[in-house]
């Protein structure tokens, strides 16, 4: 009985390392995950991080619509001021903002405080900030442009 226990557990470690060391044994939609993961470019996961971070640092002032709220909190959505401005708008994002600025010829003289963010944070989230909603920009932001930027 014990020499049958036994037998059943290692085949069952086998059945399982097999399982993990062979990809062809993951269902059809894993194996999609991995292959979708496997083809983004560059951008497209910085994309995928920086949607994680606005989520946590900045929903919940420019809404998950990017619109703001149309007072204190200007849009990130169609921002003409995200799109004309671009090391404004990335050192606003690792250092905070304050003081008067226009978007969309709309006043805005709020304070964004820094989030505390890691230079690659910075650039995701505005990676995912530039090509979110009507916004599409192709020039990636990196963090090496971020950590070139000083307070």
């Amino acid at each position: 009985m014990l020499f049958t226990k036994i037998n059943i557990g290692v085949s069952l470690l086998l059945l399982g390392g097999l399982c993990f060391s062979n990809p062809t044994t993951f269902s059809s939609s894993e194996n999609e995950y991995f292959a979708i993961t496997q083809q983004q470019t560059p951008l497209q996961k910085s994309i995928a991080r920086g949607k994680e971070v606005y989520t946590d640092f900045c929903i919940q002032c420019h809404m998950a619509t990017g619109k703001g709220n149309g007072t204190t909190f200007p849009p990130l959505d169609g921002s003409d001021w995200l799109k004309n401005k671009r090391t404004q708008s990335i050192h606003a994002v690792k250092y905070g903002q304050k003081g008067e600025i226009i978007v969309n010829a709309k006043k805005y003289n709020g304070i964004m405080p820094p989030a505390g963010l890691s230079d690659e944070e910075v650039a995701d989230v505005m990676n995912y900030v530039m090509n979110s909603w009507t916004n599409k920009t192709k020039k990636m932001v990196t963090a090496k442009e971020v950590a070139l930027l000083k307070p």
